[in-house]
């Protein structure tokens, strides 16, 4: 499928080449075979290189995909009433916002918050890619210059507590993933090898801990023969991190994926990962690693898990059409004039892409924890889907 996609110029060619040679060398250190979840550390994250890194724009009409927030402001100001509610509610706080992409949602949250009279003392942007980092910055001090003083970018969560919201809109589904092979009741941990000139899939033994978790899955699934799919190692202590970020508020995640018997249902026997380069989607991982985005669907169960441990408590889990209409977006509709067709034509289509399930309305999920809060969340009183956890 991959030889159907667009080349890429030169200068991004050269970029996955200096790419390639990093992971050939960890391929040779790790004895020929690479674990898939260090290939997709490398190949999204690796300094200078990896695909949120390297300067090449991965969003909006000239990237590789479109999150709702870049599809317009309706997905940015009905989060800002769930953010709002939970500010007012503890009278002030702060808000760190995962991985803010663009910068896009930074921008319109804040300002809708502003008109809800409900900004926040601090907005913290938590990014680890210096490319991003500084798109990020460029765009809020063009677009919010009277805001940009409350922003605040980290490297790492914040030291200690704080009362305010944490929330990542398709940050978990980045995570690296490891990938595996059931097959005659072993785990076989998929990786990536160096092969005549190019990169190639391998397979090795799991270690003990890849066959503890995979043999329950396989159990709890009544898996057949060669099932494949993938976890994300790093999915509990991530959110076991962000809930030890609150002292009080909302920990709010919004991506694709499902609640676990779903996602390791026996008919889903590839799994979930997807790349996607130029607004095509894709199932090869390998083609110029660091040119395009690989992801995951996000098994939300590991995450309610992990929230619980951590003592926060689940408010909801539904869909993201339904947290939106929850929060208002059809309310937001009605304030537009139907006179004016150009907006109200534009604003008609993003509520479509957002709440229709064939686009984002029903793959993406809105998950939402408190500590020590009153009242119920903004966004889940209309759905319930805590029992497919």
């Amino acid at each position: 499928m991959s030889t159907d996609l667009p080349l890429p110029d030169a200068e991004a060619r050269a970029v996955s080449a200096r790419l390639l040679e990093v992971l050939r060398d960890r391929i040779d250190a790790a004895g020929g075979c690479l674990p898939f979840d260090a290939f997709m550390e490398a190949a999204l994250y690796e300094p200078g290189l990896g695909y949120y890194s390297n300067g090449l724009t991965p969003f909006g009409e000239r990237g590789d995909f479109i999150t709702a927030p870049e599809s317009g402001s309706l997905f940015a100001r009905c989060l800002a009433r769930s953010v709002a509610a939970v500010l007012q509610q503890l009278n002030g706080g702060k808000v760190l916002e995962l991985g803010a992409g663009s910068g896009t949602l930074a921008v319109d949250l804040l300002r809708e918050l502003q008109a809800l009279e409900a900004l926040p003392e601090r907005y913290w942007i938590l990014e680890r890619s210096a490319a991003m980092r500084a798109l990020q910055q460029e765009r809020i001090a063009r677009w919010l210059p009277e805001l940009a003083g409350r922003v605040e970018w980290l490297a790492a969560p914040p030291p200690t507590a704080f009362s305010g919201v944490v929330f990542g809109n398709e940050v978990a589904d980045a995570l690296p993933v490891k990938r595996f092979c059931w097959r005659d009741g072993e785990a076989l941990e998929l990786g990536v090898a160096w092969r005549e000139g190019g990169l190639v899939e391998c397979l090795r033994p799991g270690d003990a801990a890849l066959q503890d978790r995979v043999a329950a899955l396989a159990r709890a699934g009544r898996w057949e023969n060669d099932y494949r799919s993938e976890y994300c190692p790093a999915l509990q202590r991530w959110t076991g991190e962000l809930a030890g970020c609150l002292e009080r508020g909302l920990l709010l995640l919004i991506d694709y994926g499902y609640g676990r018997p779903e996602y390791y249902h026996p008919q889903r026997a590839m799994g979930t990962l997807m790349c996607h380069y130029r607004h095509q989607a894709h199932g090869d991982p390998l083609w110029f690693p660091g040119l395009q985005d690989i992801t995951a669907f996000v098994d939300f169960t590991a995450i309610a898990e992990a929230a619980s441990d951590a003592g926060l408590r689940l408010e909801g889990f539904s869909s993201q059409a339904q947290f939106l209409l929850a929060c208002g977006i059809d309310r937001l509709l009605a304030q537009v004039d139907p006179g004016d067709v150009q907006r109200f034509l534009s604003l008609s289509n993003e509520a479509k892409r957002l709440l229709l399930p064939g686009d984002m309305g029903e793959r993406f999920k809105a998950i939402g924890f408190s500590r020590q809060l009153d009242r119920p969340l903004t966004g889940f009183g209309s759905q319930d889907l805590r029992s497919r956890l």
